[in-house]
């Protein structure tokens, strides 16, 4: 890298001046004496120190300025250098935490008040920073860099007038496995911490420094203080939680060539000071939340060679102006927003190395000038993109084809285009890419063939990457590739049926991914061969049958294991061993069984997932996996496991996610798994437990998910689930013993979206409180399957009439499930509140009283079954409101009247939905209504307006009626004439009504009798 070089050279150049500004030399022998003092300090020293690898093995005997690691003056043999750097990689020292030096810092060492060089980095030492560093009056160079101290960085350092050099930093980068770049803050166990940074303006000679990693507080004022360092060249300050740049328009600091800002909480545009730094050649902004756009101004910049501005939000196409930077080496704009094609004049950056788009929205087609030679025939053609070195164009939004002239990028090494929406083939001149060692195309919509062709010339090849596309692996059975693979992925294409011969040639794989791959064969007797080096692998979703194969070599990579995925295949036979150097294992999905055998050595103490579903292993669960505290994810489901529950799975304390389900476990759950403190995912359903609940499943407060379904737990449901596991989104108690009435500390769990306690033995009513379970009035649709990885949620519902498993949509399902029970009383009107309900059940209850009228409000409603119950009076209307109704289940109730017609409720034309109800008729039932049992034929809004139009002129009717006859009597009161007349006529009326009554009887007389 460029900047790595830049800092060795000037740290060279540095400390030759170093060296000489003061007619001194270091020297690490000569014949001038040491100074007793002064090499009695360095034996203190080195007595208070465990000195793991002996670096300090050479100090012994008279003459100290012969010891390694200690420079003297040449003159008077005063000590003026101490190079205590540990040797020990950084990955060692981050993965092992093996340190060279450790232990506290001797006192003793303040005796050495010439000392002009002190370096302590990469080492163990304990406590604080030592006050007596700042005596050192004529230090110039200072590294404590990831040296173990912690707490405040002491402002006594202000008192090192004549330091040009220093280094505090606690953040540095690794490559792992496959080269990608890790960002590793405080790999120690150590903190450093800035309350004030007024000291640093005293240092007026410092031309470096680097506070990286190290926590400057909120409230601390940072960029002041070093405005007043007008010698300083380079300032590193990532990591730092910086959240501000002040705005101001110039600054003092103009000598300043590399700046360093990244990993902060920097929210604002660039600052217009950065226009004052002319000589600047390396600028990071990296991961921040700088916005706006890119200034013009960066093109005033001449000898700018390297740019980060990944992973901020600028929302911006791609500016013109980085085509003015003719020394630019490394752009990196990687997860920003920018939009729009990439500038065809980028070709004018002849000395671009590096380039780096990635994760922003480019759309459109990859430029085809890419490609072209730097000499073109065509004098006003633009020089291009011949002496690029990396290109990352990932994760944005380009399309069409990849341009053949890619291939004449003949220095290209790096090559990603992953994540995007690139089509058609892979152009044959790839093949020509010589110096190519990395190929990411992973994740586009590549189709066509893939032969030889395409790796003529690639011999330096370690890294490619094919997944998730469409390509066809097409090649010789005889085909020997001219490189040697570390990572092959091309999951997703289409390798089979049989394994690829050409696979046996890769040697040095580190990671396998043919996933997906349409391969139908059984492991070939090669492939163990490869499997020594192999630490990922990845056969997933084949058909691969036969037995698995041995998997041993390697016990465990840098990051703690193997990753072994062959889940979904039709493996089958018994486990010889158990493969105990694995980080993650899964052989889900397949035809094993027999005993789960115990493992041959120590297990990992890294391994972290295991998943054994859906295979047929029986006998007891395996408690040598009690041994492994590392565990997050145990999946044991859907096999013949029986047996009592090992008590010692309560030292599995990293815990996440542990599903035993449908297995034929019996017995009474240990309590000790109430002490999983970080158990989210919860999962016993189909087994034969029983007894209660164990009390200390109160402590699991991170629960989300409780499954405990089909099994034979007894008891009242704990009032503590309610009071206790307040992060319950889904709880499943269905198919046990349960009796009592719903807890209303149910209630209190907000966050709950599934709730299931069918076929229990639960009485009461249904609480009223339930209305306010807002997790099913505000459905956030989180998605359970990424609350733990490598472990997708799975729940069983009875839904639509009848059991569904829910997985990867889970989040979509929101359910209230009390069917099957004892429960009495009315439905509450307030469940009408569950907006978000996808699913309600309360059949095969004792429920009387009406369907709420308001139930139209269940908008989300896709399924209903209120079914077997005493329910009684009309259907309501507003049931042809829930447009996404696709179950309805009504039967065997007391209802009456007229079906509603409309909407959604049209297509529901089973009549058994409605059987049982003697009182309902219209369709779908060959019951006619007639009479006042009409049936509805009203939708949407209008069936209010004509429900109250109907209302308003039945009071009409009966209004007119009323003051018509009051009317009449009001005449008759008044008019004497009508009122004698009116009643002469009732007498007429009576005086016939007795002369037929009479005439009638005598008939009747004379034929009868």
């Amino acid at each position: 890298m460029e900047t790595s070089n830049f800092l060795v050279l000037f740290t060279f150049l540095l400390f030759q001046t170093c060296g000489t500004s003061s007619n001194t030399m270091f020297i690490t022998s000569s014949n001038v004496t040491c100074i007793e003092r002064e090499r009695q300090s360095l034996l203190l020293f080195k007595q208070s120190l465990t000195d793991k690898y002996n670096l300090l093995s050479t100090w012994k005997g008279a003459e100290c300025c012969k010891w390694e690691r200690v420079g003297c003056d040449g003159r008077n043999g005063h000590v003026v250098k101490l190079d205590l750097r540990s040797p020990i990689s950084l990955e060692k020292i981050y993965y092992d935490q093996d340190l060279a030096l450790q232990g506290e810092l001797s006192h003793s060492l303040q005796n050495l008040k010439h000392l002009q060089y002190l370096d302590l980095s990469m080492n163990g030492f304990s406590g604080n920073i030592p006050e007596f560093l700042g005596s050192f009056q004529r230090l110039q160079y200072l590294n404590l860099s990831a040296s173990g101290f912690g707490g405040a960085v002491p402002h006594y350092l202000g008192n090192l007038s004549r330091l040009q050099y220093l280094d505090l930093k606690t953040n540095f980068v690794l490559e792992d496995t496959y080269n990608y770049p890790i960002s590793i803050t405080r790999f120690i166990l150590y903190f450093l911490t800035v309350d004030d940074l007024g000291w640093v303006s005293s240092l007026s000679s410092l031309r470096y420094l680097d506070l990286s990693g190290i926590t400057i507080g909120k409230h601390t004022d940072w960029f002041h203080p070093l405005n007043k360092l007008p010698s300083l060249l380079t300032l590193n300050l990532a990591w730092s939680g910086i959240k501000t740049i002040p705005s101001i328009k110039s600054v003092n600091f103009t000598s300043l060539n590399s700046l360093d800002l990244s990993e902060n909480f920097i929210n604002s545009t660039i600052p217009l000071w950065l226009s004052n730094l002319t000589d600047l050649v390396h600028l990071n902004l990296f991961s921040n939340n700088i916005h706006g756009k890119i200034p013009d101004f960066l093109g005033m910049f001449s000898a700018l060679a390297s740019i980060d501005f990944s992973t901020n939000s600028f929302e911006t196409t791609m500016p013109d102006l980085f085509c003015n930077l003719s020394s630019l080496v490394h752009l990196d704009l990687y997860g920003n927003m920018i939009s729009g094609p990439i500038p065809a004049n980028l070709g004018q950056l002849s000395r671009l190395e590096d380039l780096y788009l990635g994760d922003n929205q480019l759309s459109g087609n990859i430029p085809m000038s890419l490609g072209q030679p730097s000499k073109p025939s065509n004098p006003d053609q633009l020089c291009n993109f011949s002496s690029l070195v990396h290109m990352d164009l990932s994760e944005n939004m380009l399309s069409g084809p990849i341009p053949s002239n890619l291939g004449l990028l003949s220095k290209l090494k790096d090559l990603y285009l992953h994540h995007n929406q690139l089509s058609g083939n892979i152009p044959m001149s790839f093949g020509q890419l010589s110096k190519l060692k990395h190929l990411d195309l992973s994740h586009n919509l590549l189709v066509g063939f893939l032969s030889e062709t395409h790796f003529t010339n690639i011999k330096i090849l370690s890294y490619l990457d094919f997944s998730g596309n469409s390509l066809v692996f097409n090649f010789s059975s005889q085909w020997i590739p001219p490189f040697q693979l570390h990572v092959f992925a091309a999951g997703s294409c289409n390798i089979g049926p049989h394994f690829p011969n050409w696979l046996q040639t890769q040697t040095n794989l580190h990671r396998l991914d043919i996933s997906n791959s349409s391969i139908r064969d059984t492991i070939p007797e090669w492939f163990e061969s490869i499997l020594y080096h192999v630490l990922d692998l990845d056969l997933s979703n084949n058909q691969i049958g036969g037995k698995l194969p041995e998997f041993h070599g390697h016990s465990m990579n840098q990051f703690g294991g193997r990753f072994l995925k062959v889940n979904s295949n039709k493996f089958e036979g018994s486990l010889t061993t158990f493969p105990s150097n694995m980080q993650l294992l899964d052989l889900s999905d397949n035809l094993l069984s027999g005993n789960v055998p115990h493992t041959d050595g120590i297990m990992n103490p890294n391994l972290e997932v295991i998943n054994l579903s859906k295979n047929r292993f029986t006998g007891r669960i395996p408690i040598h996996l009690c041994k492994v505290p590392s565990i997050w994810v145990l999946d044991l489901s859907q096999n013949k496991f029986s047996g009592k529950l090992p008590d010692c799975l309560g030292n599995l304390i990293s815990l996440q996610a542990i599903d035993l389900s449908n297995n034929t476990i019996s017995g009474v759950v240990p309590s000790s798994l109430g002490s999983l403190s970080d158990l989210i995912s919860l999962h016993l359903r189909n087994n034969r437990f029983e007894g209660e609940i164990p009390v200390s499943f109160q402590n699991l407060t991170n629960l989300i998910t409780m499954d405990l379904g089909s099994n034979l737990f007894m008891g009242n449901i704990p009032l503590w689930i309610g009071e206790k596991l307040s992060n319950l989104k889904i709880l499943n108690l269905p198919s046990n013993k349960f009796i009592g009435q719903i807890p209303l500390q149910l209630c209190q769990l907000k966050a709950l979206q599934q709730l299931n306690l069918a076929k229990n033995n639960i009485i009461g009513t249904i609480p009223h409180c339930f209305g306010n379970l807002s997790g099913m009035i505000f459905t956030n649709q989180i998605n359970f399957a990424n609350d733990v990885d490598y472990y997708v949620e799975n729940i069983l519902a009875s839904m639509k009439g009848t059991q569904l498993v829910y997985t990867k949509t889970i989040q979509f399902l929101t359910s209230l499930d009390l069917s099957s029970n004892n429960i009495i009383g009315d439905i509450p009107d307030v469940l009408m509140n569950l907006v978000g309900l996808k699913n309600l059940n309360l059949s095969r209850n004792q429920l009387k009283g009406h369907i709420p009228m308001m139930i139209g409000n269940l908008s989300q409603m896709e399924s209903l079954d209120l079914s077997m119950n005493m329910l009684s009076g009309q259907i309501p209307q507003s049931l042809i409101k829930l447009n996404f109704l696709s179950y309805l289940n009504l039967s065997f109730n007391n209802l009456s009247g007229a079906i509603p017609v409309g909407n959604q409720l049209q297509t529901l034309v089973d009549p058994s939905i409605y059987e049982g109800n003697d009182g309902l008729c219209g369709p779908p039932l060959s019951r006619s209504c007639s009479g006042n049992n009409l049936s509805y034929n009203h939708v949407g809004d209008d069936e209010d307006q004509i429900h109250d139009d109907g209302l308003w002129s039945y009071s009409c009717i009966g209004l007119g009626f009323i003051v018509g006859f009051m009317g009449l009597l009001g005449s008759l009161q008044i008019i004497r004439n009508w009122r004698v007349a009116y009643f002469d006529m009732l007498e007429n009326v009576y005086d016939w009504l007795a002369a037929s009554i009479l005439v009638n009887l005598a008939c009747v007389k004379r034929t009868f009798f």
